[in-house]
């Protein structure tokens, strides 16, 4: 064989070995995620609509959610194993498996405002993007707080509290968002290890957040 071809094979085997196993990958890790779930999504509603995205992610949505949610979506987020260089330049960029959890409220915050994880993955898919291009930024505890001029003072008080709420979610939060609008909350944290989560803690801790940001 000659050896431009004999390269040009093992490329190709290596590559499409890599797709396999990080599509296994993923799939394994997307489906221990969602047994673990089981445990605690009753928690936030009964009636639950899963869809595969492709391998690497994964949108569960409960459309009839308990208060103080209305509605749910929860996206996992899994890193794009399957592609060498899709997996490579994610990684450079920060991104790491994921959970994003987006609800509509039963009672929307007057308030609007981010917390951000100073260049994590989620502030630079975050900042520059539609009403938040003109909000100003500042350091609150070690998050990035940005807040609209109107409600500023009143986002700023309320920031702290809703931090340390999402941190007995997860104690590593990368963004926290309120809105006025749907979805009136948004949370990326890292997903979550069923090994050491308890999935009804979980879910509790993140209706008792949602609580938090409804309070007037």
């Amino acid at each position: 064989m000659d050896p431009t071809q004999a390269i040009l094979l093992a490329l190709v085997v290596v590559v499409m070995g890599w797709f396999a196993f990080g599509v296994i990958w993923n799939i394994r890790r997307g489906n221990a995620v969602l047994k673990w779930m089981q445990g605690g999504l009753p928690r936030v509603g009964e009636k639950t609509t899963l869809r595969w995205l492709g391998s690497s992610a994964v949108e569960l949505t409960i459309a009839k959610a308990r208060p103080p949610f209305r509605q749910v979506s929860l996206v996992l987020v899994l890193e794009p194993r399957d592609v060498p260089w899709f997996w490579l330049f994610a990684r450079l960029n920060g991104r790491r498996d994921m959970l994003i959890v987006r609800g509509q409220l039963v009672a929307a915050p007057p308030f609007e405002f981010d917390l951000l994880t100073p260049r994590s993955w989620s502030e630079r898919q975050t900042t520059g993007r539609g009403e938040a291009r003109q909000w100003e930024s500042e350091t609150l505890a070690d998050a990035r707080f940005r807040a609209p001029a109107p409600t500023r003072s009143l986002s700023r008080q309320i920031a702290p509290a809703a931090l340390d709420a999402a941190r007995k979610v997860q104690p590593t939060v990368w963004r926290l968002s309120a809105r006025r609008e749907s979805p009136q909350l948004e949370l990326h944290v890292p997903l979550p290890d069923p090994r050491r989560v308890d999935a009804a803690q979980f879910f509790n801790a993140l209706r008792a957040l949602a609580e938090q940001l409804s309070r007037r």
